[in-house]
């Protein structure tokens, strides 16, 4: 599965090149989600490297929440599951700082076709074919968030509002499982806006209510978009939360 690899013609660092190898391998499902790699010393030698050099890119992967460390089990492909969606991907909670899984309600399920907005972060045509997704997110029993979701139809054939509504875990977790489509990171750009009529009937507060409102385009390896994502947030008991790492 793992060769030797080579210096990079344009200078980059070994340990990098070893990343990109592990990402490539993860991408082409050839170290599926939830697989183990092997040991350290194994890995190192297969591609011709230190310990070390391998060492530093799998801690950037494992940074990067593409591979997990197990206390004495070692080093997996990571899996989306709630955790993984509650601490990377949902940024909500209560300003009291009470954090917590959301309960997500399917409203709304149906083809369409994808407007510039959603065809300009998707990078396809306007007009492409799409899934349109309308979901309730509640916490502490209340409504807080309404999310819009565009994905690419030529990328999730064969999904159906069945499929959607018997997942047994995450929507990123479906993608992966079913879809081959692993959600690595996403792209965000936040506004305070006004709640129109569909947001604020979802929200339960008055048309023309402030908001915030989150574009997000979901990436996967290599920074390919499959999903765009328009979330209102009720912000009046809510904060949005997010870490920033120093550089």
């Amino acid at each position: 599965m793992f060769a030797t690899i080579s210096p990079d013609a344009g200078g980059a660092p070994l340990y990098r090149v070893a990343k990109r190898a592990l990402l490539q391998a993860i991408e082409a499902g050839q170290c599926p989600p939830g697989s183990t790699l092997p040991n350290e010393a194994s890995l190192a030698a297969a591609f011709g490297i230190s310990i070390g050099t391998l060492r530093h890119a799998v801690d950037e992967l494992v940074a990067e929440h593409i591979l997990v460390r197990r206390q004495g089990r070692g080093t997996f492909v990571a899996t989306h599951n709630a955790d993984r969606f509650l601490f990377q991907f949902f940024h909500v909670e209560r300003s009291d700082g009470r954090r917590e899984a959301p309960v997500v309600e399917l409203l709304g399920f149906e083809r369409t076709k994808l407007d510039e907005e959603a065809a300009t972060a998707l990078r396809v045509r306007s007009g492409e074919a799409a899934i349109e997704i309308h979901n309730r997110l509640s916490l502490q029993g209340r409504p807080v968030v309404h999310d819009l979701l565009l994905l690419p139809a030529a990328l999730f054939k064969g999904l159906t509002e069945k499929r959607l509504r018997e997942r047994p875990s995450t929507l990123y977790h479906l993608y992966q499982t079913e879809f081959a489509i692993t959600v690595v990171r996403a792209e965000e750009r936040l506004r305070a806006c006004a709640a129109d009529r569909a947001a604020a009937r979802t929200l339960g507060v008055a048309p023309g209510a402030p908001v915030l409102q989150v574009r997000r385009t979901a990436l996967t390896f290599n920074d390919k978009p499959v999903e765009f994502r328009v979330s209102t947030v009720n912000s009046a008991q809510h904060d949005y939360v997010n870490l920033v790492s120093r550089p």
